[in-house]
């Protein structure tokens, strides 16, 4: 059934919405099982479960992919985990390589267009517990990097069904979207985040990244990091290289699993570009453009009690295909 967003009265704002699960959802109620997973370069990825992943190993999975410079500790990660735990499923946060608060050791990071540890990671779920029903939820940067998966896997995805949240689908006018006006306040807060990282990583492991502090210092846009690092630690020319490489949105069309896409109008990190075309979308994959909701905010409710939307919208919409009275892939398809 289709559900609506309406926003917290008083709270439409698109700023406050981005800004309130930070208040409503400050500490996790979730204590994570964590679990360090050697990937097979010689790096690692580490995993937040909701339980231990060995005890509930026969119900039905959800993996999160967060956002940029996320974590199982962002409100929407461990709120998620917690809905999901309570609907009796497993719940797991693949942390991209170095967003756990250990660095990772070789050179490349992560990006948007970077699925080959998800990839690996989806493997290793059905080799090591066993083959159950799997969903994944992507949360912008994580939600245009499985966009790109599911696309690139076509008909050979193991998932049952997958949900993408505020994902920056078209990357270079996003880009262009966080240099101007009330939105730069989001790029100054997420660079800040990325130097942090990359400047703990260049004192731990000197050499691995290709800048010297001093120019990481003087960065003022994400352009300039993804000019420097992610695009020259990845094989792209420059920033816009890859950001035109790496767009999840033309890949949509090559998507065989269920796929639910949810976007606010009001997004202050996004622009009309990640709207797809309803007559590009496969039947399998459907479309939600809210009014209201920010980024990754849809906070509904009332302030006695606000209501975080997605932790109720994402369990009702995929629960058909975890739960035992699902439809077959191939019936909904």
């Amino acid at each position: 059934m289709y559900e609506s967003f309406r926003p917290l009265r008083g709270a439409s704002n698109p700023h406050i919405q981005t800004l309130l699960p930070r208040l409503v959802r400050r500490h996790a109620k979730l204590k994570p099982h964590w679990q360090r997973l050697d990937t097979p370069d010689g790096d690692f990825l580490d995993l937040a479960w909701s339980e231990d992943p060995q005890l509930a190993r026969h119900k039905p999975r959800m993996v999160l992919f967060h956002g940029l410079e996320g974590s199982f500790y962002s409100p929407y990660a461990h709120g998620l985990l917690q809905a999901w735990k309570d609907r009796g499923w497993l719940g797991v946060v693949m942390h991209f390589r170095g967003c756990s608060g250990e660095p990772n050791k070789l050179q490349r990071i992560y990006h948007s267009g970077e699925t080959e540890d998800a990839r690996f990671f989806i493997r290793w779920l059905n080799e090591t517990l066993g083959d159950v029903p799997t969903g994944a939820v992507g949360v912008s940067l994580g939600g245009n990097m499985l966009a790109c998966y599911l696309g690139q896997e076509g008909e050979n995805c193991t998932l049952s069904a997958a949900v993408v949240v505020s994902a920056p689908l078209m990357l270079e006018p996003c880009a262009y979207r966080l240099e101007q006006g009330s939105s730069r306040i989001y790029q100054r807060y997420l660079l800040d985040q990325l130097k942090l990282n990359a400047s703990r990583k260049l004192a731990k492991y000197p050499g691995t990244l290709p800048v010297t502090l001093a120019q990481l210092k003087s960065m003022r846009r994400l352009r300039e990091f993804d000019d420097a690092i992610t695009s020259k630690a990845h094989g792209f020319a420059d920033a816009l290289d890859y950001y035109r490489r790496c767009s999840g949105l033309p890949l949509l069309s090559q998507v065989r699993t269920p796929l639910l896409i949810i976007h606010a109008k009001d997004d202050p990190f996004m622009t009309a570009d990640v709207i797809p075309k309803a007559e590009d979308l496969p039947d399998c994959v459907e479309y939600q453009l809210t009014e209201h909701g920010g980024h990754v905010g849809f906070v509904s409710g009332s302030l006695r009690n606000p209501q975080m939307w997605l932790e109720q919208r994402i369990p009702a919409w995929i629960a058909p295909y975890l739960e035992q009275e699902a439809p077959t892939k191939e019936a909904k398809l």
